[in-house]
């Protein structure tokens, strides 16, 4: 490039030039990826945005190239990277892992263990947030607050801290998961606690450099930002939105956003002067000046709530998910459009998806949209994970949606994890795979003998709420209220009553002998089982029967006659004789698994019920032969029973919640 009449023009200015130029494009790499790659889980600008360039524009029908693929466990920890190396957090049985591996094979360098697995059986198992990398150290947190310093080269520990000891952690109910935000040598994070809203430590020993405020916090790590040339940072907490000095952690603006329990975890996004903030439950978003002395709103929306997954700014437009459920869903595909938005104004202008339910029957119909999805920016393009395990490349197009390419790399079961993007390698996983995908120009590709994204192993995703729930729960994490309890005893009364008849018009009809059990399970287990589905279909309402199931195997294991009375102490007796409790377990795990796999938090409780049901299952066991000759007498107790089960239940959820 010439500079006619500059100071570029001066011969000795030349070779200096081209002495800087070659630094930097050592520094920069082929494929415009720095030296520190991608350290945050927002990347090098905490914006979502890389300056790689030369990747494809497209990908073949078969997929791009696949480098490698590992299990890798439990966790909703995304990659960092820089160099040869990628780092993430994850659990399996044996505990809570930092794992630091191969950037082109995935073989593990290191690995280092911190805990033991955060709610293993949980709806959301496993680390929260993703470590970060700066001046040869990695630094992470764990869902039960612990922040902690390694050497990045060899996985030793330099220095820890626990923030829930020392501080008290308020506002992050689902576990702890701000990654550490390291700037200006210091480690700064939300904590919540006491005169320690934000707390600042020293990078290089852990040492506490500043505390501010006593807010609560919540999962947006802290934001690093400059406001006319001051250095600040932005916190987003619990209820409020904090800008402090970064060096002293002075406030200097709170905004007060809702009250009681709320929660944050998509990105804010700064482009100066003003800061564009969203959150879940369905608040909208907006734009905010903060350079003034009172921030100003700009514009406010309902348009482009954000959730678990955040948005992205390209040239003055951003592009994100706006989520239609109140929360995002672990059991199916959250409902919503995703958007493009003029930055400046709110004006929406284009978007994809109509925000409908996504059953099995319209499967087709959602073919072409893009969903809830982590976003990368980089030389031009969109690269989209999706809940679905689809990376997606878009073209940044503000007038219209552009998909250049689309295929699936982690299908089976949904993921939230944002991707990370180093040297044309796209890293992604989910709760049990990890996948390295190539996405620059096939011709800097060295590498042989890949996959192609079209060849891997993959499950295929199915909805199983849509088919088992006809109606769901708004809110997964409400526990359950009087009315809804009042409704789910009555329609189990109705249930057991209907069937205990009609268990004993068939014992009578096919001449079964009155002490057989098995013709009750079966005739309370099936309408207790398809009965939320038929219920949900027939009242528009969430009506919860499964517990009818606990309570038919609960009986059915106290009942005599569904064991063998001999006394023969062969293989085949033994066995016969803990059958029931088999089936009891087995009916209890079945129960347990479909609840948590469909997000039903609370109805977990019903396991603790069985305590109230024992009276009158020991009345029936002692009473087994009149009571069969009496179906009225055996509905009239087995309801009772089913009432103190329902009750136990009840009381264990006042007193734990």
């Amino acid at each position: 490039m010439q500079f006619p009449g500059s100071i570029f023009d001066r011969p000795a200015v030349r070779p200096a030039l081209g002495c800087c130029l070659s630094i930097l494009l050592l520094a920069v790499g082929k494929n415009g990826c720095a030296d520190d790659g991608w350290p945050f889980v927002r990347g090098p600008a905490y914006n979502g945005h890389s300056s790689e360039t030369d990747l494809a524009d497209e990908w073949p029908a078969e997929g791009p190239p696949v480098l490698w693929t590992r299990k890798l466990g439990q966790g909703y920890s995304a990659f960092v990277a820089t160099g040869d190396r990628v780092f993430t957090q994850g659990q399996n049985v044996t505990g809570q892992y930092v794992y630091c591996l191969q950037a082109d094979t995935g073989e593990t360098v290191w690995e280092y263990r911190y805990d033991w697995p955060y709610e293993a059986a949980g709806v959301y198992p496993g680390p929260r947030s993703t470590p970060t990398l700066s001046n040869g150290r990695l630094f992470f947190t764990s869902p039960d607050g612990l922040l902690c310093c390694l050497d990045q080269s060899s996985g030793d520990r330099i220095w820890s801290k626990d923030l829930l000891k020392t501080y008290g952690i308020e506002g992050c109910d689902f576990g702890y998961a701000c990654s550490p935000t390291v700037t200006d040598n210091m480690v700064i994070l939300p904590v919540g606690g006491v005169n320690a809203g934000v707390v600042a430590f020293a990078s290089e020993t852990g040492a506490e450099v500043w505390t501010s405020t006593s807010e609560p916090a919540s999962y947006t790590p802290a934001y690093p930002i400059e406001v006319n040339g001051a250095a600040l940072i932005v916190c987003y907490m619990q209820n409020s939105l904090l800008i402090l000095h970064r060096h002293d952690g002075q406030l200097i603006h709170q905004m007060d956003l809702s009250h009681g329990y709320d929660e944050h975890s998509a990105w804010p996004i700064y482009d100066e002067p003003n800061l564009w903030i969203s959150g879940p439950f369905r608040s909208g978003s907006q734009l905010v000046d903060v350079s003034v002395e009172e921030p100003q709103t700009v514009w406010r929306s309902m348009t482009m709530s954000n959730d678990v997954c955040s948005s992205a700014l390209v040239d003055d437009h951003l592009y994100g998910f706006d989520i239609f459920d109140v929360q995002s869903k672990t059991h199916r595909p959250s409902r919503g459009i995703f958007r493009c938005v003029d930055f400046h104004t709110g004006e929406e202008k284009w978007s994809n998806g109509t925000g409908r339910p996504r059953r099995t029957s319209n499967a087709e119909e959602f073919a072409s949209d893009i969903g809830q999805a982590g976003i990368i920016a980089a030389d031009g393009k969109l690269i989209i994970l999706n809940e679905l395990g689809e990376l997606i490349l878009l073209k940044t197009d503000p007038q219209l949606c552009v998909e250049l390419a689309r295929c699936t790399v982690l299908g089976g079961e949904l993921t939230w994890t944002p991707p990370c993007l180093c040297n044309g390698r796209i890293y992604v996983r989910n709760h049990s795979t990890a996948v390295c995908v190539y996405v620059g120009q096939p011709t800097n590709l060295k590498i042989e003998g890949t996959l192609r994204a079209g060849e891997l192993s993959q499950k295929q995703y199915r909805n199983l709420a849509a088919i088992v729930l006809a109606v769901e729960p708004e809110y997964a994490f409400d526990v359950p209220h009087a009315q809804w309890l009042i409704q789910w005893f009555a329609a189990g009364i109705a249930l057991i009553a209907l069937s205990k008849l009609s268990a004993a018009y068939t014992r009578r009809t096919l001449g079964a002998s009155p002490g057989s059990p098995w013709i009750e399970l079966v005739l309370l287990c099936v309408p207790g089982a398809l009965g939320t589905t038929v219920l949900g279909h027939l009242t528009n309402e969430f009506i919860f029967t499964w517990p009818v199931c606990l309570y038919a195997a609960f009986e059915f294991v106290g009942t005599p006659g569904a064991a063998a009375k001999t006394e023969s102490r062969s293989a085949v007796i033994f066995l016969r004789r803990r059958l029931p409790l088999f089936i009891f377990l087995c009916i209890c795990m079945a129960y347990f698994l479909a609840c948590r796999r469909l997000s039903l938090v609370f109805e977990w409780a019903f396991l603790a019920g069985f305590p109230g049901a024992m009276p009158a299952v020991w009345l029936l066991r002692r009473m087994q032969t009149r009571v069969n000759r009496m179906p009225v007498a055996e509905v009239f107790i087995s309801c009772v029973g089913f009432a103190g089960f329902f009750a136990a239940t009840a009381g264990f959820l006042r007193f734990r919640y």
